[in-house]
């Protein structure tokens, strides 16, 4: 089970953290990429529209990744009930 809460509060501190935590670490180092060369985007202005763009985004995608791991882990699970024990 992955905490979505855990996984969007990474990406807050440091964009592609919350991607690695869900074991996307190709999309985290991505993420992390972008978001340097967004820094050096910043120099002609451009860093300062798509640095929080990408930053919000990348909160929300760690949050609704770690929402869909918890979902495809639950589906496995039976829960047993009075009527199943008779």
């Amino acid at each position: 089970m992955k905490n979505a809460g855990l996984a969007a509060v990474l990406s807050f501190f440091f964009a592609g953290l919350g991607q690695i935590y869900n074991g996307q670490i190709g999309k985290g180092i991505l993420f992390i990429i972008i978001q340097a060369i967004n820094v050096f985007l910043w120099s002609v202005f451009i860093g300062f529209i798509t640095y929080p763009i990408f930053w919000i985004w990348g909160m929300v995608d760690a949050y609704k990744t770690a929402n869909k791991i918890n979902e495809r882990g639950n589906q496995g699970v039976s829960t047993s009930t009075s009527s199943d024990n008779q």
